[in-house]
């Protein structure tokens, strides 16, 4: 053997050596030593069992879709998606008034996205749930996914730029106004409101409640005694920027544990921040951590965020689980994070499609938009 092939065979088993060790999860003395639980075995609702937002495609929403074509393979898979989506509203609807929220004569959504009747349509259901946490401009921890409420609310307004106080008379996927704008049963995203697409907006916050059902962005300590240990849950920290940490992320990460370490419910937490779940490493290592992630491309402005999607990061984290986008199962290294003993958690299955597509690369499964066949709680529907 040459000099130069030695070099390069002992410099491959280096970098790989390398590699596997920046990619490797929690040890499992680790998780002994600190009697760390597993993620419950059930299916997580993403956001909730929601009615309106995240992941909801009906017909109107297709450009260009006719139906009339039934011999198209992409049409037959249209129509499949359009069915699921409706059989997931329609329990959605079901299992929320089944808690005591809104009724049959409620004409816009009664269980939008990340909310109290979504929560707790979720456990009526039978499922866990995934939700996030931010702060507002207040320092109160609440559950919303997006920086802004433009596509939940029709507000293009920043949740951080908001108090509490505030988001409680701004209600969710409003119902449809006077001027026949407003969301539907199963809408994607909110319309628009009044003033939203001028420069600067125009929106301001009403000074009272509006009349009639509507739901909020609510605080995490109410969705925790809605969920009262009922379900699993599935925690993310938000940050705006992944790369970033400061005072007001450890003013989260100390505010949203608190909370959680006052409740006896079974949960775990991730996030796509490093920081959020290392901080979890050093402050509390008794809790199930997970490091969120996805296939980034290589952007030659943002190289931090594909490293992340190869969880060249992990070894800051060194997390419990892997929750990776479904699309990215059988890549190299999620399969190696799962080999080398990390849970795997997918985001965000939305057909019985995609969840064929990925099953056999995931643990456990966050899903919206229809109805697992694999529901153990059938006798819901």
């Amino acid at each position: 053997m040459s000099k130069a092939l030695r070099n390069a065979i002992i410099g491959g088993a280096a970098l790989a050596g390398a590699a596997a060790w920046a990619m490797a999860p929690r040890s499992f003395n680790d998780k002994r030593r600190n009697f760390v639980p597993v993620i419950p075995d059930v299916w997580y609702a993403h956001r909730g069992l929601h009615d309106a937002g995240s992941g909801l495609v009906g017909v109107a929403d297709i450009p260009d879709y006719t139906g009339d074509n039934p011999l198209s393979a992409a049409a037959d898979t249209t129509e499949a998606s359009i069915a699921e989506n409706a059989d997931y509203v329609a329990l959605a609807r079901r299992m929320a008034m089944k808690a005591g929220y809104g009724t049959p004569d409620e004409t816009g959504p009664i269980a939008p996205e990340n909310s109290l009747a979504a929560f707790a349509a979720a456990c009526e259901a039978g499922y866990g749930i995934e939700l996030d946490l931010q702060l507002t401009l207040d320092g109160q921890v609440v559950v919303v996914h997006d920086a802004d409420l433009l596509r939940v609310a029709g507000d293009p307004r920043l949740v951080k730029d908001l108090t509490y106080d505030e988001l409680t008379r701004i209600p969710l996927f409003p119902a449809v106004r006077a001027d026949g704008h407003g969301s539907k049963p199963g809408d994607l995203k909110a319309h628009p409101l009044p003033g939203a697409d001028e420069k600067p907006p125009l929106v301001v916050t009403p000074s009272s409640a509006p009349e009639g059902y509507y739901q909020h962005v609510p605080l995490f300590s109410d969705v925790l005694k809605v969920v009262a240990g009922r379900a699993p849950l599935i925690v993310e920290y938000k940050f705006s920027d992944n790369s970033a940490w400061g005072a007001r992320e450890e003013e989260l990460m100390e505010k949203g544990h608190a909370l959680l370490d006052a409740y006896s419910g079974p949960y775990v937490i991730e996030s796509f921040h490093p920081g959020a779940v290392n901080w979890y490493k050093t402050h509390h290592p008794e809790v199930c951590r997970g490091q969120l992630s996805w296939p980034a491309p290589f952007k030659a402005g943002n190289p931090l965020e594909w490293a992340a999607g190869l969880l060249a990061f992990d070894w800051l984290s060194r997390p419990d689980f892997v929750a990776y986008d479904w699309t990215g199962g059988a890549s190299p290294q999620v399969r190696l994070a799962r080999a080398m003993g990390a849970t795997t958690v997918s985001w965000t299955v939305r057909s019985s499609a995609e969840l064929a597509d990925c099953d056999q690369w995931f643990d456990h499964h966050i899903f919206e938009a229809f109805v697992p066949a694999e529901h153990g709680a059938s006798s819901a529907l």
